[in-house]
């Protein structure tokens, strides 16, 4: 006589699982029906097959056999007819009602269990009526993920980092605010929030404020930039007959405090670089240096009787990138050699050509 498997402590209830055709003893088929199909959206996870057969661990670890009334082993009906439907994740199987994936279509999963999609995004099963997603993904964190599909939540689990739960976000095409995680992980969340809102806001810096400085230097013939990022109040007040002697008059100067403010966080600059690693953008640094900006004093070398002038430093970021081709080539001029062939003659030969033929050997 078969009996259904005993309510597991996890997060998705289990479905009742018997014998073909048997119920309980005391139990009438009615009864036992509608428990079979108490809830739409419930998961069931089991483990992978083990000689051919799959099991489901109840909570005192004993393995009782995975069949439902009448379908496939790995399918059953929820409550309103649909049949539900096994993922298999890192080894484990959850069964669920594809209806919860069609509420968020914009995700992965949403794809891929949409009929009206395309076919090249429709999911297809296995040979044993599974259908094998996110690959990679941990079935602990897959766990989480389902818990989106029905409270609008993903809670991160304690065996795994925010940034291992980002990339999972990503990959299946799920949210990943303030509004939707929940970890006791402050520190690491507000961290991959600030990465997307650097990477946003950097994109619009690009775009207004230095692009027009890179553009202005490749209009003189040039194939990099170096640009330096001052404030509103800062004042640059050079002595046009002795500027610095660095060559700052060719730096590009950008008053922005904003882009200042930015590129004070080292995070910020990181990401800056990938932003324009990813434009094909090369030799690239980003980082703060001393720029001069007025005249301290000006004094006389007393061995030379040279004037030089001493300027006042502030410390500024900067940002220095290329979009030279050929780099190798600019950098040396290319000779051509022509290479002579020489062949050793023979020694009859060979004073021939020391004495010459008019000469007379004594």
């Amino acid at each position: 006589v078969g009996r259904p498997i005993n309510s597991s402590p996890m997060s998705h209830e289990c479905q009742c699982v018997c014998n073909p055709g048997l119920t309980e003893p005391d139990m009438p088929a009615t009864t036992a029906s509608k428990k079979m199909s108490s809830k739409s959206d419930t998961a069931l996870e089991s483990t992978a097959p083990e000689n051919g057969h799959h099991v489901s661990h109840s909570p005192s670890g004993s393995p009782k056999p995975l069949h439902v009334h009448g379908h496939h082993p790995h399918h059953g009906r929820t409550g309103n007819g649909t049949e539900k439907v096994v993922l298999l994740v890192d080894g484990k199987r959850f069964s669920v009602n594809p209806c919860l994936f069609t509420k968020y279509p914009n995700t992965m999963l949403g794809r891929m269990f949409n009929s009206s999609m395309d076919n090249h995004l429709t999911m297809k099963p296995n040979e044993h009526g599974e259908y094998e997603v996110a690959k990679g993904v941990s079935s602990t964190i897959f766990r989480s993920i389902l818990d989106f599909y029905r409270t609008g939540v993903v809670n991160c689990p304690s065996s795994s980092s925010v940034q291992e739960l980002r990339e999972v976000c990503d990959y299946l095409m799920i949210p990943f605010d303030e509004k939707t995680i929940r970890t006791h992980n402050l520190r690491d969340l507000l961290h991959e929030l600030s990465n997307d809102g650097a990477r946003m806001q950097f994109e619009k810096y690009l775009h207004d404020v230095v692009l027009p400085r890179m553009s202005h230097c490749a209009q003189k013939g040039e194939r990099e930039c170096h640009i330096v990022i001052l404030l509103d109040e800062d004042v640059i007040d050079w002595d046009e007959r002795l500027p610095p002697s660095g060559g700052e008059e060719h730096i590009q100067r950008v008053y922005n405090n904003d882009l200042y403010r930015f590129f004070k966080y080292c995070e910020n600059r990181d990401i800056a670089k990938e932003v324009l690693r990813e434009k094909g953008l090369k030799k690239i640094r980003i980082g703060i240096e001393g720029f001069p900006t007025t005249k301290e004093k000006v004094r006389i070398r007393p061995t030379t009787g040279r004037t030089e002038v001493v300027y006042n430093y502030v410390q500024r970021p900067f940002v220095t990138m290329s979009w030279e081709k050929e780099e190798a080539k600019s950098r040396h001029v290319d000779f051509t050699c022509v290479k002579i062939k020489t062949e050793i003659a023979p020694d009859a030969e060979a004073a021939n050509l020391v004495t010459g033929p008019d000469d007379s050997e004594y």
